[in-house]
């Protein structure tokens, strides 16, 4: 098996590793190359397998909440309300509002055109 497949099936087994990635911190090259030059048993894996770059940890979830633009929910929850306002006046107006047509006559079967 080459070093590749064996790095391969090392971050399988520790996606805190993915998790590390997408925070910015590190790249795939980089962690190869830990990989190449140490193992799987060293200390350099110190600072990508800890516990404060899973996705659950309480520190990415504030950071995830730093970032929401708090005016945008804003006008999302305005633009909510008012369509479920206009909803709820057209479904709230009675049918007694529209006045049926009293004359309506209707066509002999038969009857087709200006026969």
């Amino acid at each position: 098996m080459s070093k590749k497949e064996e790095f391969k099936i090392f971050a399988k087994t520790h996606p805190e590793l993915v998790s590390s990635i997408r925070a910015g911190n590190t790249s795939w090259q980089q962690l190869y190359e830990i990989y190449d030059i140490y193992g799987e048993d060293n200390r350099a894996w110190k600072n990508y397998l800890n516990k404060d770059n899973s996705p659950t940890s309480i520190n990415n979830f504030t950071d995830i909440v730093k970032k929401i633009d708090m005016d945008s929910v804003q006008k999302h929850i305005n633009t909510a309300q008012k369509a479920l306002g206009l909803v709820q006046e057209l479904t709230s107006k009675t049918p007694s509002t529209v006045t049926p047509k009293t004359n309506l006559n209707p066509r002999p079967i038969n009857k087709f055109f200006e026969d």
